[in-house]
């Protein structure tokens, strides 16, 4: 066990390091996208792109006095507390400044961008004079605000935290619901986008199709920003996994992976279901631009071979990703 001053010298190493610094910094400046998203391109125009804040914008229809931020800090909150009451102290510093620091910048930027009058309302017309007035532009306004949500979450999520909200729904109804973590998202979200149809939408003086363009918008905003987090945690493409079963060993086949691409793999050993018959299984992965070359090297050396290729979310190792530090995995 570490003593008191190992355990201090631990933490004061780890405040000087500037990969620490950097992963504070990448928080901040993904809280402050997410909030400046939300206040300038989503919230004006009714769009509920579900979560907590799409939620606030539901309820904000209703209880015009209380902004989105702080509805956002009433769910965020409660929820914190649940989850650490449902899963111990689960969740790091990281997430809890992140939960926390959202909705707080989110009426920061709300009070500057309005004048008191249109506090209630949050025109469009009346932010920063008129400047940013995208009414007559929704879907440019959508997908803009979607992305810039999209890159906030994903400075975050980057840094093993979270901004809490339908994450912390989601893992309750896995463990309590046994649904997967991708459907309670799912089934969170649903539900916010709902209730904005039915408040904002039906709720509203326009026709019933202005109302579901409304949630289509809304629609269009979480496919938007789901599509460009995924593009900010994995990349353009994923890494490619390659299992290959060869009825022989092949040298060439190999020289050709560990000289000519400068890779490497392992061999697992294997024998057929039908035949019984000893098999070798290739282990390998690369980059998926890296992939034809395996496929045309595979030809040319065993055309009988069998290959299965899927898709790796996450590649760590030589030639790849780093491992993560341990207090990156210590905040996950």
């Amino acid at each position: 066990m570490a003593t008191k001053a190992e355990l201090k010298k631990s933490i004061l190493s780890s405040l000087a390091s500037p990969r620490w610094w950097w992963s504070w910094f990448k928080i901040i400046l993904g809280c402050i996208l997410l909030a400046a998203g939300y206040v300038f391109f989503i919230t004006p125009y009714k769009i509920v792109p579900g979560g907590v804040y799409g939620a606030g914008i539901v309820l904000h229809n209703l209880f015009p006095n209380i902004q989105v931020g702080t509805f956002g800090y009433m769910f965020d909150s409660v929820l914190l507390i649940l989850a650490f009451i449902a899963f111990g102290p689960r969740f790091g510093a990281k997430t809890v400044v992140a939960a926390l620091l959202t909705p707080g910048l989110m009426n920061l930027f709300t009070y500057l961008a309005y004048p008191a009058e249109a506090l209630q309302s949050l025109d469009p017309a009346m932010m920063l004079g008129g400047v940013l007035d995208w009414s007559d532009h929704l879907m440019l306004a959508t997908i803009v605000g979607a992305t810039i949500l999209g890159v906030g979450v994903g400075f975050v999520v980057q840094e093993q935290a979270t901004t809490g909200g339908t994450d912390i729904v989601a893992m309750m109804l896995q463990k309590y619901c046994h649904l997967t973590f991708s459907q309670g998202v799912l089934i969170a979200d649903s539900i916010v986008v709902l209730a904005g149809l039915v408040v904002i939408g039906f709720g509203s003086e326009g026709s019933n199709v202005e109302a579901l363009e409304l949630s289509g918008y809304s629609l269009i905003a979480i496919y938007v920003s789901s599509r460009i987090l995924s593009y900010m945690l994995d990349g353009a493409s994923y890494d490619r996994i390659i299992f290959i079963i060869t009825s022989e060993h092949n040298e060439e086949f190999r020289r050709y992976i560990i000289e000519q691409m400068d890779r490497s793999g392992t061999y697992i050993k294997a024998s057929g279901m039908y035949t019984n018959d000893d098999k070798e299984m290739i282990f390998l992965v690369v980059p998926r631009h890296e992939l034809p070359k395996v496929q045309l090297a595979i030809k040319e050396h065993d055309p009988k071979a069998f290959m299965v290729v899927s898709n790796a979310y996450n590649t760590f190792g030589e030639g790849f990703k780093p491992m993560p530090e341990k207090h990156e995995l210590e905040n996950m």
